[in-house]
């Protein structure tokens, strides 16, 4: 189970990266990584029974068919609304992810998101990669 100090970790060990107010972590100033996405009416609405308790972690991916992959591999960890339709987006259930999947889902949206010589750079000091 992760907490939002596990998403303030993992985050802040990466390459200009910053926090927002309101749990908001974003690269470069405006390209957003991760954030605490709490459920809304609508989502409610739209997730029926289904609708978790518990903090909400939002997360970039890189393209649509990682995060179909991800809703895929890990159905009780990853979710949508139809408000990230078509969007490279996923929503996290917080208390249901470990820390090291946290961990290569902040580094895969830092990768998405992080200039790409600041990418670069990290990726070459770090030849592995996400595990």
């Amino acid at each position: 189970m992760a907490t939002w100090d596990d998403v303030r970790d993992a985050v802040a060990a990466l390459p200009e990266t910053f926090e927002e107010p309101g749990r908001s972590w974003r690269v470069g100033r405006s390209k957003p990584l991760v954030w605490d996405r709490p459920l809304r009416a609508v989502d409610h609405q739209a997730l029926g029974s289904s609708a978790p308790d518990g903090p909400i972690l939002g997360a970039r991916v890189p393209d649509l068919d990682a995060k179909e992959e991800l809703l895929a591999r890990l159905p009780d960890v990853y979710f949508v609304t139809p408000h990230f339709d078509g969007y490279p987006a996923i929503l996290v259930r917080l208390d249901a992810i470990d820390t090291d999947e946290l961990q290569d889902l902040v580094v895969e949206a830092w990768l998405t998101q992080a200039p790409k010589r600041v990418a670069k750079a990290w990726l070459d000091s770090h030849p592995d990669g996400p595990s």
